[in-house]
C-alpha cells in the first residue's frame, strides 16, 4: 500500500508578499509593563554574526553547568536622541494624537525626513494639563554619524512608547529625557527578552518554485517544469490570491519574538573580528549581542521592543558569556 503521509510542501508564510514601504519598521502595538517609567523600544544597526560560549544554566539540560557554543548577532546601538513628546487621548475611534512638544536642539538633518515644527518653550507642556491623557510616547531618532559601518548621515526617526508607572509619572519621565540622549540601558538589560523587527533581505523578482517552494512538474511536461500546474477551478472565473505565483521575494517586514540579549557592551572593539565584519567594517560604539539570527543584511536598521508574547516562566538572569569569537569573517 502506498505511503499516505509525506512532509508538507510549499510555503505557509504571509501573503501577499509585497515590498516594504519603508526600511524603518513600523510598530502597531506595544505591551503593557510594570515598574518605573521607561522607554519600551530601541534601534540599532546590524553588523554581522559570530559565535560565543555561554554557561548553560538550564537545570534539566544534559549540558547544565557546561560551556556551550551559541550563535549571536552583533547590533551596533549608539545612543538615540529624543526629538519630541507626543500625547494620546482616548476617543470613540481609539487613540488619537492630542499634541506634541518638540525639543529646541535637534539634528538639522532631521528636516529631510519630516517637517520639523518650530521650537518650543516650557509653557508648551501646560497646554495638555487639562486633557485626559491616555498614552505617552516619544519621537526618537538614531545617530548614524556615530556608526562607521553605515554610509549615511540622515537619522532614522521612529516613535517609542513610554510604559510603566502612572500617566503622570510617564509625562514627568518624558519631560526629563526630551532633547537628551538615551542609551540601550534605558530600554533593557542583559538577559532580557525582546522582539526584533526588521526588513528582510531583498531577493527581487523570483519564480514560483523558489518563491513558494512548489513541487517541480513532471519531466514529461513539454512546456515547463518550474511553473504552477493549475491556476484553480472553473468557478469563480478569476485566479485567486492564494494561488502561488511569481513576484517579489524578500524585503518584507518581519518580527522575531523572544530573542535574548546575551551581552551589552560599550566598546565595540571587544566583538569586532579581525578585518571587521563582512560588508560592515568595525563596531566602534555601544553594541548588543542578540541570541540567534536577525532579519536583514548588514547595515540594516533593526528595532527592538519589549516582548509582546513573553513566556510565563521567563527569567531575566544575565547569561554568563565566557568568550566571544573575534576570528576573521572575511573568508566566510
Amino acid at each position: 500500500m502506498s505511503q499516505r503521509r509525506r512532509p508538507k510542501r510549499g510555503s505557509k508564510a504571509y501573503g501577499p508578499r509585497k515590498r516594504a514601504k519603508s526600511q524603518t519598521p513600523r510598530l502597531d502595538s506595544w505591551p503593557e509593563i510594570s515598574g518605573a517609567p521607561r522607554i519600551q523600544g530601541f534601534a540599532g544597526y546590524k553588523a554581522g554574526m559570530t559565535h560565543a560560549f555561554v554557561v548553560d544554566t538550564r537545570a534539566k539540560s544534559t549540558t547544565s553547568g557546561m560551556e556551550v557554543q551559541v550563535p549571536v548577532t552583533v547590533l551596533e546601538v549608539p545612543p538615540m536622541r529624543i526629538a519630541a513628546v507626543r500625547f494620546y487621548e482616548n476617543t470613540i475611534t481609539g487613540l488619537s494624537t492630542a499634541g506634541e512638544v518638540w525639543a529646541q536642539d535637534i539634528d538639522p538633518l532631521l528636516g529631510r525626513r519630516l517637517i520639523v515644527p518650530k521650537s518650543h518653550d516650557e509653557a508648551s507642556f501646560a497646554r495638555y494639563d487639562g486633557l485626559d491623557i491616555e498614552d505617552v510616547r516619544v519621537i526618537a531618532y538614531t545617530q548614524p554619524k556615530l556608526v562607521s559601518g553605515v554610509p549615511k548621515k540622515v537619522p532614522d526617526i521612529m516613535e517609542l512608547r513610554i510604559g510603566g508607572g502612572t500617566v503622570d509619572e510617564r509625562v514627568a519621565y518624558a519631560k526629563s529625557i526630551l532633547g537628551k540622549e538615551v542609551g540601550i540601558d534605558a530600554f533593557s538589560g542583559e538577559g532580557s527578552l525582546v522582539d526584533v523587527i526588521a526588513i528582510t533581505k531583498g531577493k527581487g523578482f523570483q519564480g514560483v518554485t523558489k518563491r513558494w517552494g512548489v513541487k517541480l512538474l513532471s519531466h514529461r511536461n513539454s512546456k515547463h517544469r518550474r511553473g504552477i500546474g493549475n491556476l484553480g477551478p472553473k468557478r469563480p472565473g478569476y485566479v485567486r490570491g492564494t494561488v502561488p505565483a511569481s513576484g517579489q521575494m524578500g524585503y518584507h517586514q518581519r518580527t522575531e519574538f523572544n530573542k535574548k540579549l546575551m551581552k551589552i557592551g560599550a566598546e565595540g572593539t571587544e566583538v569586532t573580528p579581525d578585518g571587521g565584519f563582512l560588508n560592515y567594517g568595525e563596531v566602534r560604539s555601544a553594541y548588543v549581542l542578540v541570541h540567534g539570527s536577525v532579519p536583514g543584511p548588514a547595515k540594516r536598521l533593526v528595532r527592538l521592543r519589549d516582548p509582546s508574547r513573553a513566556p510565563k516562566k521567563a527569567t531575566a538572569e544575565a547569561p554568563n558569556v565566557t568568550f566571544v569569537s573575534t576570528e576573521s569573517k572575511q573568508g566566510a
